[in-house]
């Protein structure tokens, strides 16, 4: 019988990767709660009404990418393929928008039918942030503002790119759709595929094709920057402009656009060219529809989500290694409850030590090769010897220190003092 294998397209994280997945996360927990955020956790499964109305059903996640099915009781349920929709039914179930200015964050797994491959997987991670209730454009700012400290405090800064537009009000929108379904029509068998799909459905999604001969031909193609409303210009011009009295570089991308139907005004994405064709690391915008097409009362609301995937290969190429090797392994000939004994010992004097204890006995010539596989700095001898003399020796791993005899009431405080000065 055949071994089964992982479904196409979604991975399994293992052990040897786990390290730079937490280092990750943490720093990214610690950031989103040092600027007022609050985490919050939705479920992976939801209607599937809750995306077809958000999302729009002429986008490709609706038409061709959601895990929908029906359940055992007829009714149509997803995966998560986003998680900003399942925040706002949480916000509005729960009674959460009022007073304005929530601010959450949320992170885990969202699922997507596509072809899989480098930088693109069925099963992906996101952590987002969204605000709700200010519509002013100094949150947008601030958000910017949070995103681009945290590639500062992930090294990967000078790898990034920021990209930014507006999208304008739904006139504004409607405007310029017309203008360009008129452009783009006489040109409708020049144009790819998915592009000739769009033009009736979601012409806009056109402007982010990655044809290059549907890109010449949007060279000369109406500017939907030309087609925003005063009010929508006006909170474009504010928000760069603080952009720049914050020092924060950006480009302005007419063609950005997003692929859900809910997004107006701002929208931006952080781009890089060190991970190949899969550019985008970061993406986002203001949605100040959505709450009122998910059924409630007009608000505003402003987010972003980065993949972790993405994100985690951009540190990696920036040259960061991850992973904490053990302090210290303890090999031993003597009955388990001293080796046990010994090593919840050193637990509760140092609470931050990474100990690994031997559990499967043998020789110590065994031991210690599993101690030395397990990547210790040292190793801890507890043999028949230092038991009755009240020692524990110290054996060196990784270097050529010659190893010592400790007595056990000061092993902790001298392993402390030998890790933490280094």
């Amino acid at each position: 019988m055949n071994t089964l294998q992982a479904v196409r397209g979604m991975h399994d994280i293992l052990p040897a990767d786990i390290a730079g997945w937490q280092w990750l996360e943490a720093r990214l927990a610690d950031r989103l709660n040092a600027y007022g955020y609050t985490e919050i956790r939705i479920p992976l499964v939801e209607k599937t009404e809750l995306f077809t109305r958000a999302i729009g059903q002429g986008t490709d996640v609706v038409e061709k990418e959601m895990y929908a099915f029906d359940d055992r009781n007829g009714e149509s349920l997803c995966l998560r393929p986003e998680g900003t929709a399942g925040v706002v039914r949480a916000a509005l179930q729960h009674g959460l928008l009022n007073p304005p200015g929530l601010k959450v964050w949320y992170t885990g797994p969202m699922f997507r039918h596509e072809r899989p491959q480098k930088g693109r997987q069925r099963q992906f991670h996101q952590t987002g942030v969204e605000v709700f209730g200010v519509a002013t454009p100094e949150v947008d700012a601030e958000l910017i503002a949070m995103a681009t400290r945290l590639w500062t405090d992930l090294g990967v800064d000078d790898q990034l790119t920021l990209e930014i537009n507006s999208l304008g009000d739904r006139d504004d929108r409607q405007r310029y759709r017309n203008a360009l379904v008129d452009f783009l029509r006489p040109l409708a068998d020049r144009l790819d595929p998915d592009s000739q799909r769009r033009l009736e459905s979601n012409p806009l999604r056109i402007l982010d094709s990655k044809n290059p001969d549907t890109q010449a031909l949007l060279a000369d193609a109406p500017r939907l920057h030309d087609h925003l409303g005063d009010e929508a210009a006006a909170h474009f011009e504010a928000v760069t402009g603080m952009l720049g009295a914050l020092g924060i570089a950006w480009t302005h991308n007419p063609g950005l656009v997003r692929g859900l139907d809910y997004y107006g005004r701002t929208v931006f994405e952080w781009t890089t060219d060190a991970l190949g064709a899969q550019g985008t690391v970061c993406a986002g915008g203001r949605y100040d529809d959505l709450i009122e097409i998910q059924g409630g009362r007009p608000t505003p609301g402003i987010g972003f989500a980065l993949g972790m995937e993405r994100l985690l290969a951009l540190v990696e190429a920036s040259g960061r290694r991850f992973g904490r090797a053990p302090h210290a392994y303890l090999v031993s000939s003597e009955a388990a409850e001293h080796r046990l004994g010994l090593a919840e010992s050193l637990r509760d004097a140092w609470p931050d030590i990474r100990l690994l204890t031997d559990l499967q006995g043998g020789s110590f010539k065994a031991q210690f090769k599993r101690a030395d596989r397990s990547g210790a700095a040292v190793a801890l001898v507890l043999g028949e010897g230092e038991l009755a003399a009240g020692e524990v020796t110290v054996k060196d791993l990784r270097g050529d220190a010659p190893q010592q005899s400790v007595p056990r009431d000061r092993l902790a405080a001298a392993l402390r003092e030998r890790f933490e000065a280094a």
